[in-house]
């Protein structure tokens, strides 16, 4: 008997990504498509492309693991909304599944950012474990980068998957403000050292530096350059946010108390 798969898609404020994606899912038995509170038209797309739709709330793992708990199949592939499964992709994952070689397997992620497809910066080594055997997964864990807890080993497919990411500087500046909050928070709760100037500076020219020289990024071109540019500002926005939670008193309460005072100045006025 041929194994069953359920595509799992993950999405928010997706409308313009989601009907496109999950064209290249009609081959899967079942498609579930998880909400993260989307305030657009994503929940009605996927009911009309004839996805199952449910809503989730909470962690990236806890929205994933909400997908694999309504998951009836033998395999589950989990897929973002701008991610795209290309037919040599479908067809190996179809093979594969009947051999039950591994309990799970990694798919390596063509980079499509602003245009341009990224050999180095070390978006040419960006692979994620995607395909399990859904007696395997047993569940993901994980705030931020989530990972999958799986019984079992861990292969590798050959073909890769297309990601459609940073498609302009606005929309990644959108997706950096979901997730700089999270990795802020972890940091500040690791009580690490006070934040100053230095280094806010010292990590985000780090990651620039990284990306661009050591992973070779300037040799995509300009893109490579401005993608570096990007991560090291995203590394500078963590770390000003650190900042603004190690504020004592906090900032929420430093304003409070200008509210306070410009009421007691009024109060003077009207007495």
């Amino acid at each position: 008997m041929t194994p069953t798969i359920t595509a799992i898609v993950i999405a928010k404020n997706e409308a313009k990504m989601l009907a496109n994606c999950l064209e290249t899912l009609q081959w899967c038995d079942d498609v579930l498509v998880v909400d993260h509170d989307s305030s657009d038209t994503t929940p009605e797309i996927a009911k009309r492309m004839g996805a199952r739709t449910i809503q989730a709330t909470g962690s990236f793992a806890d929205i994933r693991n909400e997908g694999l708990r309504l998951c009836k199949s033998d395999w589950v592939l989990y897929i973002d909304a701008d991610e795209r499964v290309i037919p040599d992709l479908a067809k190996e994952i179809r093979s594969i599944v009947t051999l039950m070689t591994h309990a799970a397997y990694q798919l390596k992620r063509s980079n499509i950012m602003y245009g341009h497809i990224l050999n180095h910066g070390g978006w040419e080594q960006d692979a994620v474990v995607r395909l399990f055997k859904r007696e395997a997964l047993e569940m993901w864990a994980g705030e931020i980068h989530e990972h999958a807890v799986v019984s079992g080993t861990t292969g590798q497919l050959d073909t890769q998957l297309l990601h459609l990411t940073h498609r302009s500087i606005v929309q990644g500046l959108l997706k950096t403000a979901e997730w700089t909050p999270l990795e802020a928070k972890l940091l500040h709760q690791a009580n690490i050292p006070p934040v100053n100037f230095f280094t806010i500076l010292r990590k985000g020219g780090l990651e620039i530096f990284r990306r661009a020289i050591l992973k070779q990024g300037y040799k995509d071109g300009l893109v490579g350059w401005v993608e570096s540019l990007v991560q090291g500002m995203n590394r500078m926005l963590v770390y000003l946010q650190v900042w603004e939670l190690q504020q004592k008193p906090s900032l929420p309460e430093r304003y409070q108390k200008y509210e306070v005072t410009v009421a007691e100045l009024w109060k003077r006025q009207t007495s």
